[in-house]
């Protein structure tokens, strides 16, 4: 299995959280931690961005994707509103998630609650070529259930 080395700055406030970690060894996402100070509600409907507590430096040609917890998002709809979500490898900012309540109740986020999952993958940037026309394929311009259910 391929590996890169990821560095990791936790928040002052942060140090008693883990640092991201793989569970198991097929696990292709580590979890990202809630550093909130106080048990924290998300409404049914509600928005909230809740910080992870944690910078990254990731190496140019790679991006790190923040997906939701399968397991959250079954038991009480909690999921992330930008899915997947981009780490670029230039941003140094604080990692923050933004959090959504789909279920039916209020969901409350206790400090160090597992709320996501990030993945390191490789980045391909594309050089882009203005054309006039496009080649045709059989599909052509259908799109959206264009083949039924």
């Amino acid at each position: 299995m391929k590996k890169i080395k990821i560095k990791i700055k936790r928040k002052d406030t942060a140090k008693d959280l883990p640092i991201p970690a793989y569970a198991t060894r097929g696990a292709s996402g580590v979890d990202l931690y809630a550093d909130v100070v106080e048990d924290t509600v998300i409404s049914t409907g509600e928005i909230k961005l809740i910080s992870c507590g944690i910078y990254l430096e990731i190496p140019y040609g790679y991006e790190a994707e923040i997906r939701p917890r399968s397991g959250l998002a079954l038991k009480h709809g909690i999921t992330l509103v930008n899915t997947p979500g981009t780490i670029d490898s230039d941003y140094r900012g604080l990692l923050n998630l933004i959090l959504i309540n789909l279920g039916k109740e209020d969901f409350v986020i206790k400090r160090g609650f597992r709320l996501a999952q990030m993945i390191i993958r490789d980045v391909m940037q594309a050089e882009f070529a203005e054309v006039e026309e496009l080649d045709e394929t059989e599909r052509a311009h259908g799109g959206f259930g264009h083949t039924g259910i």
